[in-house]
């Protein structure tokens, strides 16, 4: 007699470091390979000119607009789906993800329109004009117009990662990394019947390779299942469905979006020190990436894991899993943070042979480096708590760490006392880690408050 296959979609019963194994690891290697596409992307917007890289950086908080929607109803909706399996209410699950899809539509349309309308303001809020301003809308509004692909991308894979599957988004992430490396440069300077199409040629090699990312993934969540119709039932809209998404999806949206307004206040004061200020940030910020990859695959586990444990009501899972992925965390980030202080220049040179620019963005990666296990320290609680069905602290830490203690200290460093740039690294590192502290106890002292709701 052969034993019973292993369901890797039940994350409820194996020991938490083999689950965290499984989602982790995949997770993080796809974070990788999309934050390779972005240093591709900065790489070849620097081989244009210094202006072009500085619009691409401006771009960033921008862009963050659409996925900040994207990845909020996605992180909601692996919550809601993540319960119903636990639970064992597959149908239930089924209904939330079609549900999940059709309410997407809505929010692509949403954006379409309000990327092509406001763009011009927005980027003209943050110090762009003349044929900067042109630059910049050269590049966003492709990927407003087209954002459908991206949109579609989060929700696909929200319906793979409730179920433990961040492989699919993994493989997608490297296929387009890869061919990133070929479209880029084609798309840029034309060729093969395409014309030159400068920097807006980037945002198209973006739409093209995300559109073929989106249909992958399809395909992969029509297999699990749980794209089902139910003959057509589960296509009529639901407002309490939606509802439900809305609120579980909308603060993890805006939690992500307070990440956007963080680097428009960021962006805001960076500039008022000139355009190879802000390349200089642009560029630290993709060196970021890479080095907080393992900070991604962590975050993922801690939601997923939690979803599904919290639903099967097993709280004593979603403590080992809060303080497994702290420890991976300190694991994995803290030995990174050595090299990041020592070659700070170096990996600036990388991307851009401006002496200024260099110069400025060592500054920031020197004292990044103190500050990376802090992001650890509040992605993983907020996303336990996300994973819990509490999504609203994370907005509140969001506005206050991103939004309204960086205005406090940035306007009284930079225009009240006048000092250098380098007072708002500095405002970023005690930031950090005072958020750090507070995300770890709120999240320690709801756990506790669960079970005794329980017990």
């Amino acid at each position: 007699m052969t034993a019973p296959a292993l369901d890797k979609t039940d994350l409820t019963s194996r020991p938490i470091p083999e689950v965290i194994r499984q989602v982790a690891i995949p997770s993080s290697v796809g974070f990788f390979f999309h934050t390779m596409f972005n240093v591709v992307d900065t790489w070849w917007a620097g081989r244009i000119d210094t202006h072009a890289q500085a619009a691409l950086a401006l771009s960033l908080p921008v862009f963050f607009i659409i996925t900040a929607l994207a990845s909020g109803i996605g992180t909601g909706s692996t919550a809601l789906m993540g319960s119903a399996l636990g639970a064992k209410d597959r149908d239930r699950a089924a209904l939330t993800a079609v549900q999940m899809l059709s309410f997407g539509i809505f929010v692509s349309a949403f954006l379409a329109w309000f990327g092509l309308t406001f763009s011009p303001a927005i980027f003209g809020w943050l110090g762009a004009e003349g044929q900067y301003l042109e630059t910049c809308l050269a590049y966003m509004n492709p990927i407003f117009a087209c954002n459908v692909s991206t949109v579609a991308i989060y929700l696909f894979n929200a319906v793979l990662q409730s179920q433990g599957d961040t492989a699919s988004l993994r493989n997608v992430l490297c296929f387009t990394a890869a061919l990133n490396v070929v479209l880029d440069p084609w798309f840029i300077h034309g060729g093969f019947g395409l014309p030159a199409m400068g920097l807006a040629g980037v945002a198209w090699a973006t739409v093209v390779l995300q559109s073929l990312g989106a249909v992958y993934l399809a395909f992969k969540a029509r297999r699990t299942g749980l794209i089902k119709t139910a003959r057509g039932r589960n296509l009529i809209p639901r407002p309490r469905i939606y509802a439900e998404i809305a609120h579980q999806g909308f603060p993890a949206s805006l939690n992500s979006m307070t990440i956007a307004l963080g680097f428009f206040v960021i962006f805001r004061f960076v500039s008022g020190f000139g355009p190879e200020a802000s390349a200089a940030y642009g560029i630290a910020t993709r060196i970021d990436q890479i080095v907080l990859m393992p900070t991604i695959g962590l975050s993922v586990a801690a939601l997923t894991i939690t979803a599904q444990n919290f639903g099967a009501g097993k709280i004593d899972r979603v403590r080992e899993n809060l303080r497994r992925n702290l420890i991976y965390g300190a694991y994995l980030l803290l030995p990174l943070s050595v090299p990041i202080f020592l070659f700070a220049e170096p990996l600036m040179r990388i991307f851009t042979q401006d002496p200024a620019v260099v110069a400025v963005g060592a500054g920031y990666l020197r004292i990044d480096a103190f500050t990376l296990y802090g992001y650890v320290a509040i992605f993983v609680p907020t996303s336990v708590l996300q994973g819990m069905k509490r999504p609203l602290f994370a907005i509140w830490l969001g506005l206050s760490r991103q939004v309204a203690a960086p205005l406090l200290l940035f306007t009284l460093f930079t225009q009240v006392l006048d000092y250098p740039i380098t007072a708002l690294w500095f405002s970023i590192l005690a930031i950090v880690w005072t958020s750090a502290v507070i995300a770890l106890w709120f999240a320690r002292r709801t756990i506790r408050k669960v079970e005794a709701e329980k017990g």
